[in-house]
């Protein structure tokens, strides 16, 4: 295993509270800040130039691009799922934590390449067992397919999308579950990838290279992991920021975009609450459309 301070540049100085969901979509880089409900856009062909996309009047955990309707996206938003429309109107598909004990809200999700949506939620006071991973299937319906999770956050699939991987973050733990391509129900319960110690911080958001390789971002610990499938510790890398939230790799195989949160870092840099760019040799196919509604 190799640990390595990264050379790290700050693209976007935000000043977000919690930046988080970074996707690759259309030769862009997408990416929301949870609490202010707002999404952007980072493109840099001639230079970073970042435009917000929507802010809604709820927190927006993360996006997937629709399939077929340009522009319109499928959000996990507020207390559930809806599309969000390119003039930046949700149109509801269903709000499960609306029906939960506990106020709570969604978190990070991504599309699957089986064309389905998975997204966690979470308590507002974090409260243990209350957060649940939720599937939306592309006619619409959502299914609550876990629960009993503290910090529901970064589910990731490998590219043939057999494999699903998701971060408890306040239970320090990255289960690795495998799905069924025709249904997208779990094939048995969830084994446990990983579990980090309190010291090591907590995993937050997640990607795949192609080779198969785990990236996390280490929420409290400011670094990033790299996992071979087997579980081994590959590489750690150190950014400028406490609190790293998303990692997503450039399809070009040289850079490593990740966001970054202000929220609970005492005396934040610019390097908190911002998008970073690290070199890195790996990369990933673009992000996933939900197949549905068209």
């Amino acid at each position: 295993m190799t640990s390595t301070a990264a050379p790290t540049a700050v693209l976007v100085d935000g000043g977000y509270e919690l930046a988080e969901g970074g996707r690759w979509v259309d030769g862009r880089y997408v990416y929301v800040d949870i609490l202010s409900g707002r999404l952007f856009e980072l493109r840099d062909d001639d230079g970073p130039t970042v435009r917000q996309l929507a802010r809604l009047d709820v927190p927006l955990g993360a996006v997937a691009p629709v399939a077929d309707r340009p522009g319109t996206w499928i959000a996990a938003a507020g207390t559930g799922m809806a599309l969000l429309t390119p003039d930046g109107v949700l149109e509801w598909l269903d709000r499960p934590e609306d029906r939960t004990p506990r106020p709570s809200r969604m978190n990070d999700g991504v599309a699957d390449p089986a064309g389905r949506f998975w997204a966690g939620s979470m308590a507002y006071d974090g409260t243990h067992g209350a957060g649940s991973l939720y599937r939306t299937d592309p006619d619409g319906t959502v299914v609550r397919v876990l629960d009993g999770l503290t910090i529901a956050n970064g589910p990731a699939f490998t590219a043939d999308g057999t494999t699903l991987y998701l971060a408890d973050t306040a239970a320090g733990t990255i289960l690795r579950c495998r799905i069924d391509l025709v249904s997208g129900d779990l094939g048995g319960d969830p084994e446990t990838f990983a579990r980090l110690s309190e010291a090591e911080g907590g995993p937050d958001g997640m990607t795949v290279d192609d080779e198969g390789c785990l990236w996390v971002a280490m929420w409290g610990a400011g670094t990033v992991r790299r996992y071979h499938p087997d579980g081994r510790l590959l590489q750690t890398l150190t950014v400028p920021a406490p609190h790293p939230t998303s990692v997503c790799l450039h399809p070009g195989g040289t850079r490593l975009f990740v966001t970054t949160a202000r929220y609970g870092v005492a005396s934040p840099t610019p390097a908190s609450g911002a998008v970073l760019s690290v070199p890195v040799q790996a990369r990933a196919t673009a992000a996933c459309s939900w197949r549905g509604r068209s």
